[in-house]
């Protein structure tokens, strides 16, 4: 498989009540060329980890509204985008967007104020890689559904199976438990996001051999 195939595999994918970016248009926030875009930004993120041969994953639960949706990458909002080029050596991933200032999401933030610190490549994926939203409201996150994790389960398991991982973190206990499900180890972390910023940043210190 190449990242071309995974990208157009995922970009097939359509659920009710689910946004997936790399296939659909936010009427607010995009223009139509945006999941293209998306689609470009991931190509590029995952052929910059296959060409490395150490590699981690950090795994969360599905994409945010503020955050993955507007990049297609996981765990990773508009503002830090700059950020990721530069701390990886990315170059050419470009915000998708027709918002003059870029946004900005709380998980997104503790996320890149560690990966600034560890010196190897590391994907960011999610156990469900769209964003599920509430029926009357777009804009808002709900976890995915066991229905919606079946469906899209297929993807997970090649992205791991593909990739090779040499370490793989779940933000949280359903990404632990997503990883579980299809029969992989993992080291679970506190999620960032209410109030777990703290144990998040020690806990990947620890792991990362990482001053605090």
């Amino acid at each position: 498989m190449t990242a071309d195939e995974f990208v157009d595999e995922l970009s097939s994918i359509s659920l009710p009540n689910v946004f997936n970016p790399y296939r659909d248009v936010c009427t607010l926030s995009d223009h139509p060329a945006s999941p293209v875009l998306r689609q470009q930004n991931l190509t590029l993120f995952l052929n910059f980890v296959l060409n490395e041969p150490k590699r981690s994953i950090w795994l969360g639960r599905d994409l945010g509204y503020r955050g993955g949706r507007r990049t297609g990458i996981a765990l990773t909002d508009e503002f830090h985008l700059d950020i990721l080029k530069k701390t990886f050596g990315v170059f050419g991933i470009v915000k998708t967007t027709v918002d003059d200032e870029p946004t900005k999401e709380r998980t997104a933030t503790e996320v890149w104020k560690l990966l600034r610190k560890i010196e190897e490549p590391i994907f960011l994926w999610n156990a469900f890689p769209f964003h599920p939203f509430d029926e009357d409201d777009p804009f808002s996150n709900r976890p995915h559904t066991a229905h919606e994790f079946q469906y899209c389960r297929h993807m997970l398991v090649t992205l791991l199976e593909w990739l090779e991982p040499t370490t793989i973190v779940a933000l949280g206990a359903d990404a632990e438990s997503a990883l579980l499900s299809i029969g992989y180890e993992c080291t679970r972390v506190r999620h960032p996001s209410y109030g777990g910023q703290n144990d998040f940043a020690r806990q990947i210190c620890e792991i990362y051999h990482l001053e605090a």
